[in-house]
């Protein structure tokens, strides 16, 4: 039993999703030539040089060398993939889209969402433990069609890691400046046809600039057993516990950035969250089938005092979701042309509900020192419910080639319940200029139902290279807060979906042993997006659909063995994203660039292995942000900025490793985020140099 069980996870060790699908001769070619399999298009292992879309791979190694003390420290390698830092863990995203807080992606763990559609939550990833993972994919663009609404600028699905096939117990300590510490810890064993894994993550740091301490608890645990049928259950429970004060995305005024960047304006600020995730995969496989029931519960509640709206909108936020789905699969393997058809549905019924309060903040100069809770301004609940259905087909009628295209039918709908007088509510809070408006609708139930097609196609030229081209259309249907948290919008039950059209083409190349690389061109036009108005008078704002926007750019990453020590990466994105047509409060910004879209993203790493390290490795690391316009007047210009990094592991005995990180090595003054608005540029001041030790030790 204990080999079977050995045989079984070996199989699955590497990127641990679902078994490798029977492979002709000349897929079996390909595999050896193209090493990599993916995982997250077709929600199983796929051959990567048969794929038409750009996915980028972060194995175990790489996390476990990098140590991220953030999701961006590590995902900022894979070409055109930008996560800034708003806080704690805490970030905003940008994959072929501008830099915001906008619903654009899909965050998966082992390819189930981490949250509803309903309750999206840009700061997602602090959700899930990185630290930890087994490895991270990022498919770049809208999801396939086996993904629905939220997977516009990309889908990041992060990898557990299976259970040890002996006993195992690992850990780690480490400290840095300004409060950090960490606890990684990780135990598992295997017998007979089961295998079990825990990991724990505590997570300390009293911030670097003032009233920014954080903590964090995480656990996973996963278990996997087979059964005698041959099938196997994979069953998987994360939890994460969030408590942080944030000056977050807080941005200061420019004499403070440069003088005083540990200032922050709002020290009253927190955060809390809780996330709580429990599945069973079922999945048994044949020689030409795959059926695939994943059930899931999930539980999410955030409490937090946002402080980029306390000058318009001061409030104390309560969000609360509960979910029960389903993700259900069957495959189906054709000899003839390598045809596979694959059907599926996915099943999510959340119920959740938002209470909130305004506050009355008091001011002393710049800095809000206190708050006292003031009235209710919203209650109500909203049970979210979406049945998605999709086929995906894909076969090889000619030597070298492999066409794929996909359908997917999305079926959603939001009940909702005012738990307040219907009609506005109009608050004075002593903090703002002007009187907020909070609109309640009355009771309603709103529903979207959409189409999203997918072709794509992969050509093999020879044995050291091949392209692919696709067309993706994605859409993205409006959260929860946007449609019955509307504020002084009083038409938000209309909204309409975000939709997008994605076109890419691309080449992936192994000119020799030692060398491989990818390069992608993207062309993406979005439409109806949900852009929200502030009147200049009031400073009411209203969320509507609006104007349409371009996306293109070019993306490529390179790996190159220089030596038998040493080994350079390169990732690198050129982007141009622009307003298409756009109206604004009487303005037409039509032609200009978007705000917030740097117009470089490269990230370069060398890597140096001597002998004398033991298994260990020097890596100096190179961040470059492009410049990009702080304003939609294209009148002002955050010039970018270049960090930075050296990391350093080295293995004293087999079982022991010590490791040191220096960040932001230049100490150079960059921004985060950076705005311009009413004449006045603000900065979200970066992370100054920084120092981090630890050691971990594997019994």
């Amino acid at each position: 039993m204990l080999f079977k069980l050995k045989k079984h996870l070996y199989s699955i060790a590497i990127l641990p999703t679902i078994f490798t699908p029977a492979l002709s001769a000349e897929a079996e070619k390909i595999a050896q030539f193209k090493p990599g399999i993916t995982v997250t298009g077709t929600k199983e292992e796929t051959l990567r040089a048969e794929t038409s879309e750009t996915v980028g791979q972060i194995n175990k190694q790489e996390i476990h060398e990098t140590k991220p003390s953030h999701p961006s420290e590590i995902m900022q390698r894979v070409p055109g993939v930008h996560i800034n830092v708003t806080g704690g863990e805490g970030h905003m995203t940008s994959i072929r889209q501008p830099i915001s807080t906008k619903p654009l992606y899909l965050y998966l763990e082992d390819g189930i969402p981490t949250r509803s559609t309903g309750f999206f939550n840009h700061n997602a990833l602090y959700e899930v433990n990185v630290p930890q993972a087994s490895g991270i994919e990022i498919t770049k663009g809208p999801g396939t069609s086996l993904y629905g609404s939220d997977a516009i600028g990309g889908v990041i699905n992060v990898i557990t890691q299976a259970p040890p096939l002996k006993p195992e117990l690992d850990l780690s300590l480490e400290a840095g400046e300004f409060g950090w510490h960490r606890l990684l810890t990780s135990v598992g064993n295997s017998w007979d046809d089961d295998g079990i894994r825990a990991d724990i993550n505590i997570t300390h740091t009293d911030g670097w600039r003032d009233a920014t301490e954080y903590d964090r608890e995480s656990a996973t645990i996963r278990w996997d057993h087979f059964l005698q049928s041959g099938a196997s259950l994979k069953t998987l429970l994360s939890a994460s516990n969030i408590d942080q004060q944030t000056a977050g995305s807080s941005r200061v005024s420019e004499d403070d950035y440069h003088n005083n960047p540990t200032e922050n304006y709002t020290p009253v600020s927190y955060r809390k969250v809780k996330a709580v995730r429990l599945s069973t995969a079922y999945e048994k496989e044949s020689h030409n089938t795959l059926l695939s029931l994943t059930p899931f519960v999930r539980h999410n509640f955030m409490e937090y005092m946002p402080n980029w709206s306390f000058s318009y909108d001061p409030s104390i936020k309560e969000s609360e979701s509960d979910s029960v789905g389903l993700l259900a699969k069957y495959r189906l393997d054709f000899d003839k042309f390598r045809t596979r058809l694959i059907f599926g549905a996915d099943i999510d019924y959340t119920p959740g509900s938002r209470l909130e309060h305004s506050i009355d903040a008091l001011k002393t100069g710049d800095i809000y020192t206190s708050y006292t809770r003031a009235e209710k301004i919203y209650d109500y609940d909203v049970i979210f419910q979406a049945v998605s259905p999709y086929v995906h087909v894909e076969t090889s009628p000619w030597t070298g080639w492999r066409f794929n295209a996909g359908l997917r039918y999305d079926n959603m709908q939001y009940d909702y319940t005012n738990n307040m007088a219907d009609g506005a509510l109009v608050v004075s809070p002593t903090s703002t200029r002007f009187p907020v408006t909070y609109n309640h609708p009355t009771d309603a139930k709103v529903d979207f139902a959409h189409f999203s097609p997918k072709l794509g196609a992969s050509y093999r030229f020879n044995n050291a290279l091949n392209g692919f081209a696709s067309y993706r259309h994605a859409f993205r249907a409006p959260s929860e807060s946007q449609i019955f948290r509307p504020g002084s919008n009083d038409a938000s039950l209309n909204l309409e979906p975000v939709k997008v059209d994605s076109y890419e083409i691309g080449l992936r190349g192994k000119p020799a042993e030692s060398i491989d690389y990818e390069v992608s061109v993207y062309y993406m036009t979005k439409k109806d997006d949900l852009v929200t108005y502030e009147d200049p008078t009031t400073e009411d704002r209203t969320t509507v659909n609006a104007g349409e926007t371009l996306h293109r750019g070019i993306e490529f990453g390179l790996n190159s063995e220089l030596s038998k020590e040493w080994r350079l990466s390169l990732s690198y994105a050129r982007n141009k994203h622009t307003f298409e047509k756009w109206l604004e409060k009487g303005t037409d910004f039509s032609g200009n660039e978007i705000q917030s879209a740097p117009e470089e993203v490269a990230n370069t790493r060398l890597n140096y292995r001597p002998a004398l390290l033991k298994g260990g490795r020097i890596e100096m690391e190179w961040v470059h942000l492009g410049e990009y316009w702080m304003d939609q007047d294209n009148t002002e210009k955050y010039a970018g900025h270049d960090l930075l990094n050296l990391r350093l592991n080295y293995f004293a005995t087999k079982h022991f490793e010590t490791f040191v990180r220096l960040m932001n090595v230049g100490d150079k003054t960059y921004a985060t985020s950076a705005s311009f608005s009413r004449g006045e540029s603000t900065f979200a001041p970066g992370m100054p140099r920084t120092f981090y030790a630890g050691a971990e030790y594997k019994f």
